[in-house]
């Protein structure tokens, strides 16, 4: 099989984790008889340097072009003074918008091997840590109406979130086919107590729950969940909601994990094209020093080859890989506990090729 995959290497540490993934996939291309190319694609920082905008059109095309997309990080500090509308996350929304992305799925697994990690009790920790989070990528507050304006001698600052039903409907349906192929369990986040747009969330959500019969469905208000993945993440199998809610708790339910360099995520629209990124940032305080953890990056690359390339037997010799070298007490800086051995990112990324 032959595939094209844009390549992003991004900010900070982007450019070394998305090296030791390109690796595992080069090396899984030659053990499996598959060709994989790179195109090599600009966005966030480097692209606001190099062509003064987060996200050119001619880059974008490579995007589109390609059969999916592979991302390392966006953003640092060298461009927080930026206006809203030029910061190097712009590129990232201008891409998953322009891809039709609007299913992000993050999810939240514990490797046994990192349970001492995990800052939960470990009586939480032995109930087991698995579910997804499965939250709507291209709408909501971030995509609304951003406006700062001078009323009555102050100013004024207005975001302006608004959901459609087929927004609603879409995401929904990709949380109940999930949770299908899972634990049969779909909790749904919103605020329903305060927000009209949660209002309606919630009721497309429960026309969609009769459709699905066979799946455990409940609702949950998002204050609600924040407490509850803390306090026994256990009970969730597939969470959906909206976009600010889903950045929020994916991020806390990452934490939970032991380390939020291990988690992988993949971002889905109509067809088979996806982009796959790490959900960690672009960490620039260890940015070149070889330090940072590629593992969310690899498992990313995973991703890709089981959802948008259907190689299945592939995404799961990685995942393998992976565990190996956990096994063998190999830890970088982020996950490193008494007993293990702390390696580079390199060194990581060599122990997993040789376990692969």
């Amino acid at each position: 099989m032959e595939k094209q995959i844009a390549v992003i290497r991004g900010d900070g540490i982007g450019p070394e984790i998305v090296e030791q993934a390109l690796r595992v996939m080069d090396a899984v291309a030659e053990k499996y008889g598959h060709t994989f190319s790179y195109v090599e694609a600009d966005m966030g920082g480097v692209a606001i340097d190099r062509w003064g905008e987060a996200l050119p059109a001619a880059e974008l095309e490579k995007c589109m072009t390609s059969d999916s997309v592979l991302l390392g990080a966006v953003g640092g500090p060298k461009w927080d003074g930026m206006p809203g509308d030029k910061r190097p996350e712009k590129g990232l929304l201008a891409l998953r918008s322009a891809m039709g992305l609007y299913s992000n799925n993050r999810p939240a697994r514990l490797w046994p091997q990192l349970a001492a990690a995990s800052p939960l009790k470990p009586e939480i920790v032995a109930k087991g840590i698995d579910f997804i989070v499965v939250r709507e990528l291209i709408g909501g507050v971030y995509f609304g109406e951003h406006r700062t304006e001078e009323a009555d001698g102050e100013l004024k600052a207005t975001d302006v979130m608004s959901y459609a039903e087929h927004e609603i409907e879409r995401i929904g349906r990709i949380a109940f086919e999930t949770a299908g192929k899972r634990r049969k369990k779909v909790t749904s986040i919103d605020k329903a107590n305060v927000l009209d747009t949660s209002r309606l969330w919630r009721k497309v959500m429960h026309r969609l729950a009769q459709e699905y019969p066979e799946i455990q469905y409940s609702d949950m208000l998002v204050d609600n969940a924040a407490m509850q993945i803390a306090k026994d993440p256990s009970q969730f199998d597939v969470v959906v909601t909206e976009n600010m809610f889903g950045d929020i708790l994916s991020d806390e339910a990452s934490m939970i994990t032991g380390s939020i360099g291990m988690i992988p995520s993949s971002s889905l629209g109509e067809g088979s094209r996806g982009l796959y990124e790490p959900i960690h940032g672009s960490a620039p305080d260890i940015a070149g020093q070889n330090k940072a953890n590629p593992i969310g990056t690899i498992l990313a690359a995973a991703m890709m080859l089981k959802y948008s390339f259907d190689m299945d037997e592939e995404a799961e010799a990685v995942e393998a890989a992976v565990s190996r070298v956990l096994d063998q007490g190999l830890r970088t800086g982020d996950m490193m506990a008494e007993g293990c051995t702390l390696v580079s990112c390199s060194e990581m990324g060599d122990a997993i090729l040789k376990a692969l």
